[in-house]
């Protein structure tokens, strides 16, 4: 459980950077609201591929017990939905009535959904019964 534990936070940094670049261009074209949805976007899509062929490998992975497409949709319903929600409201709160930077109100995002998203993703999604 530590080894994966390691692995969730390894896969969860880079998707951090994945998602602080995509909302770095995101906000100069748009709404910092719709411009961190669409960077939390990113950054699900980027840790599933790595949840899937790394984090959880052992359980399944790629031609597994259920199939990616199933998956992908447990992992938005259960993550993309626990980052989604999270940023959202916690931006709105940090950038909205707090006025601090977009960039570290994000991070501050992300740090609030990290364990929520371990356990959902080892219960959930990446279960060993598929």
């Amino acid at each position: 459980m530590i080894r994966r534990w390691l692995k969730f936070h390894a896969v969860g940094a880079m998707g951090i950077l994945v998602q602080l670049a995509a909302l770095a261009l995101f906000q100069t074209r748009m709404n910092y609201l719709t411009a961190t949805a669409l960077a939390v976007e990113c950054a699900i899509l980027h840790n599933f591929v790595w949840h899937q062929h790394w984090t959880w490998r052992d359980r399944g992975g790629v031609g597994g017990n259920m199939s990616v497409a199933g998956r992908l949709l447990r992992f938005h319903l259960g993550n993309g939905a626990v980052s989604l929600l999270s940023n959202l409201l916690a931006m709105r709160l940090l950038v909205g009535y707090f006025d601090l930077p977009v960039l570290i109100a994000n991070l501050c995002a992300i740090a609030l959904a990290s364990l929520a998203n371990f356990a959902v993703s080892e219960k959930a999604v990446f279960t060993a019964r598929g």
